[in-house]
């Protein structure tokens, strides 16, 4: 079995994010950029299936600008045995990336689609559940435990819910997106990211895959949100209790 999982390249996750100064967006010039964290669970959970005998191959998608390129690379040195690069110059919203992924889908055709449940970025949780539509595959979101059985081609997934845990049983191929909880990705080693740059990436363009680039969505404006206010230290209860009631009406 081949197991497709997408990639996405974002904003590090310990970087201070700065609003442009014309508010159309957030400030990715001379930015540390990395893998998007849920995009890393999932590849490991993927790598994982594979060195338990229950896949062959771990193909690794990405897209958007040639810097992709080395995000691809990183999860070749964390064990993809192959990448995939659809060349995009403009931002991708989640219907066209799912569209993009039907295609590539058609292609490979994988027996399972591992995507981290959202990008850190827009945290938009879309496109799992628009490709398993798309596909018209099962999907299991949010997953927190995933068990293969090769031999009845299922896969059971728990995902956390409010009321606690509901499993699922997939028949596959089938679309599942990653939560924290599910693992602690690995380290990519010197000697792998030696490796790495000897795997193959095929590169494709969304023209080449036909699929028309265009966005329903219109950001309008990006904003920071309000400063917090200095904490005040009161000399007693009832000035609290006057604070909270006159000037934060919280009671």
């Amino acid at each position: 079995m081949k197991i497709m999982v997408a990639i996405k390249r974002v904003v590090d996750y310990a970087v201070k994010i700065r609003v442009k100064p014309d508010k159309s967006g957030v400030e990715t010039q001379n930015v540390k950029m990395s893998m998007n964290p849920f995009c890393e669970i999932a590849l490991e959970e993927a790598l994982r299936i594979k060195e338990a005998g229950l896949a062959k191959e771990v193909v690794a998608v990405s897209m958007g600008p040639a810097s992709c390129v080395d995000t691809l690379r990183t999860s070749l040195a964390m064990g993809a045995d192959r990448g995939i690069h659809v060349e995009a110059a403009r931002e991708l919203v989640p219907l066209t990336v799912a569209k993009v992924l039907k295609r590539l889908v058609e292609v490979e055709n994988p027996g399972l689609l591992i995507l981290g449940k959202q990008a850190i970025d827009d945290d938009c949780n879309q496109t799992g559940q628009m490709i398993a539509g798309l596909l018209g595959w099962p999907q299991g979101t949010f997953a927190s435990k995933v068990v293969l059985d090769k031999e009845k081609q299922v896969a059971t997934v728990d995902r956390e819910v409010d009321g606690g845990l509901e499993t699922l049983c997939l028949d596959l191929p089938a679309v599942i997106t990653t939560d924290l909880r599910l693992n602690q990705p690995r380290y990519a080693t010197l000697p792998n990211i030696m490796k790495a740059k000897s795997k193959p990436i095929k590169k494709y363009t969304p023209e080449e895959l036909n699929v028309e680039i265009k966005s329903d969505l219109e950001v309008v404006q990006v904003t920071e949100p309000p400063k917090r206010k200095a904490g005040v230290i009161v000399s007693s209860v009832d000035e609290l209790i006057d604070k909270l009631k006159n000037e934060a009406h919280v009671i």
